[in-house]
């Protein structure tokens, strides 16, 4: 059946590139309402924005989504694999400015807070987009595609000139609690001398050592280190299953990415749904149910961080 949050949880943070403070609720939701967000700052008719693939505005930084009337919010993505790996279909995330909270630079805070409100099932049949024929789209190096699978399988491959990140690749079937398990305490990563041209264009503003592992050639420049040796592949697979969710339902079959960032997974998601010979929903069995990203996860499998 399909799922929301049992009662609203609340997380207080700076938007990554906003450096505003925000804070962001997660609300339960009727069944069939699907993922939304609400803009509490602003005028209650502009304030609702839908979490599907065709409200996103591209860029190469983050998932940004814009609805009919303007209104926005931005760096969905965490948030957005988070609902997904822990099998919340419904709900309804209230944010009371432009950007989530980038929080950990990670999902990890977010799952932890789902978990403890606990999931509640409810009573309406969980659906599911099967990949029916391999769809694939490219941007000069960078490749996307998914083709058709059992269940949703992940796997992406980057190449760095840095050592600290170099060549890294992974793939890991999203079922059985794995997303929670193997990816959700992965953080966001970047270059010294991004991070400083970014800074030099007024980007990233609330960008810290804290929200973010940070390279310089061989180095390591955040304390701590890395919570994986290949953290950065594994963030990017978070980042994926966070934009693959806005499909609006989980997706049957297998994502490739290749050196690919958030709007090359959506011009993706674009190219699958312009042909219906591309995908069939199908509403689940309780076999296929039990294999989606969020069946079975418990709080005792989120990764202890610092």
């Amino acid at each position: 059946m399909q799922n929301t949050i049992k009662a609203p949880v609340s997380f207080h943070g700076t938007g990554l590139h906003s450096g505003r403070s925000v804070c962001l609720t997660i609300r339960p939701a009727a069944a069939d309402h699907g993922i939304w967000f609400r803009r509490s700052d602003i005028a209650l008719g502009d304030a609702m924005i839908p979490a599907i693939w065709d409200a996103v505005d591209r860029t190469p930084l983050c998932t940004r989504l814009v609805n009919a009337a303007g209104a926005s919010v931005a760096t969905v993505e965490h948030v957005m694999a988070a609902l997904s790996g822990c099998g919340i279909n419904n709900a309804i995330v209230e944010v009371d400015g432009p950007e989530v909270p980038i929080l950990d630079g990670s999902a990890a805070p977010f799952v932890r807070g789902i978990l403890a409100r606990g999931i509640a099932a409810q009573s309406a049949p969980s659906r599911a987009i099967k990949i029916l024929r391999p769809v694939e789209v490219s941007s000069g190096a960078a490749v996307a595609r998914l083709v058709p699978n059992p269940v949703l399988e992940i796997a992406f491959e980057i190449d760095f000139s840095d050592a600290a990140i170099g060549h890294q690749s992974k793939s890991l079937v999203m079922e059985n609690g794995s997303f929670v398990r193997e990816l959700c305490d992965s953080r966001t990563f970047c270059r010294q001398a991004d991070v400083d041209l970014m800074h030099e264009k007024g980007l990233a503003l609330g960008g810290t050592l804290d929200n973010a592992v940070v390279v310089d050639g061989d180095r390591i420049v955040t304390p701590g280190g890395l919570r994986h040796s290949d953290e950065p592949v594994r963030h990017k697979m978070l980042d994926a299953l966070g934009d693959l969710a806005l499909a609006g339902a989980p997706i049957l079959g297998r994502y490739e990415g290749l050196r690919a960032g958030h709007s090359l997974t959506n011009t993706l998601l674009r190219a699958v749904f312009a042909n219906p010979a591309n995908y069939r929903v199908v509403t689940c069995s309780t076999a296929l149910a039990a294999r989606l990203p969020g069946a079975g996860v418990s709080r005792e499998e989120i990764p202890a961080v610092a």
